[in-house]
């Protein structure tokens, strides 16, 4: 395999704080690699530095002659006066000029120009890359083509910049965050569709399913140094665990072999000065590695939460509409103690509103929201609170308390929670807008459980949060005496937490489930019909016109349908084997190499073949 990207001794600070220290890596062709670390440590800044954004204080980034670079930043923004149309077809691919121009002049009915653009199109065999394009497009629900991006949501203008990157098709994938404000259909697109792109993939992503199904290398950063693993997100776990183990008996065995030479020092001051410098200079060394901390920093929350009554809260009958669009239609539940619940739908079904009438922010049209007495809300938005960009850490904290109650009975002041939050005495004094943004998240985490809450509201608590803060996160809403309300698109994220589900079907519609992420879609499978092709036909088949005349397979089409429906099984039964493959994180290197080309080869006969089984079974 060519090398795409190599890194060498890479180094850059923050301030007066040192991010990262002559970091050495390097990229294949086809890789998929995703880059972990704590909040904070520098992840944003080295895509950036790779993307070209930003300049490193010292090393060097080489990326491959001719290699075209696609990055998707953590919060993209365009200029006011953009429409989506232009914010999408952005850039200067010759593919993507011509298709823009064609796509114009289809809005404003140019037929002499759609003529011309035509011929156009045809010479450069463009047509397919239209599909592709529309395909983006539709999956990521981008249909309002000549809205102003200024009136954009941040959830709406990450999916236009998202697109824009795709559709460039470039041959290095560079994502901060891709899978932030997407439904849990899109993740599932975006997750097949980079399977079996063969564009080289770098990408920082909490998503842990996505992580485990996408990729075959992990990056860790942590302390200024960068760790790869060959294999998946499980596969990261296992060895991670191994190499701390490993870190930590170095450590205890140099404090051991630290005492001897501590001795030795203090006994014998004339080697000291003359016969035995590199002794002296290796006790130096020795006492280095023996300072280091043999235990990571790690977050546990233990927060009181305010006693909870038998009375929590009843839903009777509860509807709301907006503009004659029915969100919340005659909804029933009684909340009872311990619940923990997440919601799944797609964007727009009535998630939110239905969070803002819980907690009063909205009334409904009709029903009733009995609220129990002793219920106190902790409600994290989607959006986040604005946070005073000039003012310190220890001041936002403070100013809503001085004194946080914890759930052993004990109590800490501002500089000591911090703290318990992996806040450092060096952090309490910077301004929040020196903070990452996972940093402000985690400042405002703080600022909704420091409240002492019975009744967690938690809307998308998942973005811009790192892989090891949500892991304490999940222990925590675990051990939560209260009630748990989550809407997430984290899929594992929601196994690990919630015990039954809302699913906001669309209409107003809202269904209850006894079970968690997995659960549910095992459920949905099983109402699956027992031949999957055959309802896909039926969701594709086009009505026939009146007058088609009625046609039959040939003897020859006849053997090649009955063939196919075996080919099918069989291509269907190798994709699963190849998955389990590479989700074990067994595979050596090159044969996690082969098995992903082999799936990629797969994937793209599956579908020719499925297309041809479509067309034959009309006349079947």
């Amino acid at each position: 395999m060519a090398n795409i990207l190599s890194v060498e001794n890479l180094t850059h600070h923050y301030g007066d704080v040192r991010l990262f220290d002559h970091l050495n890596f390097g990229l294949e062709e086809g890789d998929k690699a995703a880059l972990i670390a704590r909040n904070g440590t520098g992840k944003t800044t080295l895509l950036n530095i790779l993307a070209g954004l930003f300049q490193a204080d010292g090393g060097n980034v080489t990326i491959r002659n001719g290699i075209k670079v696609g990055y998707l930043t953590q919060e993209p923004s365009y200029p006011d006066g953009l429409t989506v149309k232009e914010a999408v077809f952005s850039g200067e691919n010759e593919l993507v000029d011509l298709v823009r121009k064609y796509e114009s002049a289809l809005e404003a009915n140019d037929q002499p120009e759609i003529s011309q653009l035509i011929e156009k199109m045809d010479a450069l065999n463009a047509w397919d890359y239209e599909t592709r394009v529309k395909q983006i497009l539709n999956q990521l629900n981008i249909t309002q083509l000549s809205q102003p991006v200024e009136q954009l949501s941040g959830g709406q203008l990450k999916r236009v910049a998202l697109a824009a990157v795709l559709v460039e098709e470039p041959d290095f994938l560079i994502l901060d965050e891709p899978t932030n404000h997407l439904d849990l259909d899109m993740v599932d697109w975006l997750e097949e569709f980079l399977s079996r792109n063969r564009a080289t993939l770098l990408m920082v992503t909490h998503d842990r399913f996505f992580l485990d199904r996408v990729c075959n290398t992990i990056f860790e950063m942590d302390n200024e140094s960068l760790y790869r693993y060959h294999g998946n997100y499980t596969y990261f776990l296992e060895k991670r665990d191994e190499r701390i183990e490993q870190r930590n008996q170095e450590i205890e065995r140099a404090r051991n072999l630290l005492r001897k030479e501590q001795d030795w020092m203090n006994r014998m001051p004339q080697a000291r000065a003359t016969k035995a410098k590199y002794r002296i200079d290796a006790f130096y060394d020795l006492k280095d590695v023996a300072g280091q901390k043999t235990e990571e920093a790690s977050m546990s929350l233990d927060i009181q939460s305010a006693r909870l009554g038998s009375k929590v809260l009843h839903l009777d009958a509860v509807s709301k509409s907006f503009d004659g669009n029915l969100l919340v239609d005659a909804f029933s539940h009684k909340f009872v103690k311990g619940e923990r619940i997440g919601i799944l739908g797609k964007n727009g079904t009535g998630k939110s509103t239905l969070l803002n009438m819980l907690t009063g922010t909205l009334q409904p049209d009709s029903g009733e929201i009995d609220l129990g007495e002793t219920v106190v809300f902790g409600y994290y938005r989607q959006e986040g609170i604005q946070l005073d960009e000039n003012k310190k850490v220890i001041e936002v904290i403070s100013e809503i308390a001085e004194v946080i109650y914890t759930g052993n009975g004990g109590s800490m002041n501002a500089a000591q929670f911090l703290r318990y939050f992996l806040f450092t005495n060096e952090m309490h004094y910077v301004l929040v807008s020196k903070l990452s943004g996972g940093e402000k998240k985690r400042l405002y985490l703080m600022t909704v459980l420091m409240k002492n809450p019975n009744f967690l509201i938690l809307d998308e608590p998942t973005n811009d949060l790192d892989i090891f803060t949500l892991g304490v996160l999940e222990e925590y809403l675990a051990l939560f005496g209260g009630c748990v309300l989550v809407v997430s698109h984290d899929r594992y994220f929601l196994d690990r937490v919630v015990d039954q589900l809302f699913v906001f079907e669309g209409g107003g519609q809202i269904k209850a489930f006894p079970g968690n992420y997995t659960q549910y879609q095992e459920y949905l499978k099983k109402q699956e019909k027992p031949a999957p092709v055959k309802e896909k036909k039926a969701m594709v088949e086009k009505p026939k016109k009146a007058s088609d005349k009625p046609r039959r397979l040939t003897f020859k089409e006849k053997q090649e349908f009955e063939m196919l429906e075996k080919r099918i099984a069989e291509l269907e039964d190798e994709k699963v084997e190849l998955e389990n493959s590479l989700n074990s994180g067994s595979l050596a290197p090159d044969a996690l190499v082969a098995a992903s080309n082999r799936l990629g080869e797969l994937l793209k006969d599956l579908d020719q073949s499925e297309n041809r089984w479509i067309e034959l079974s009309e006349w079947a």
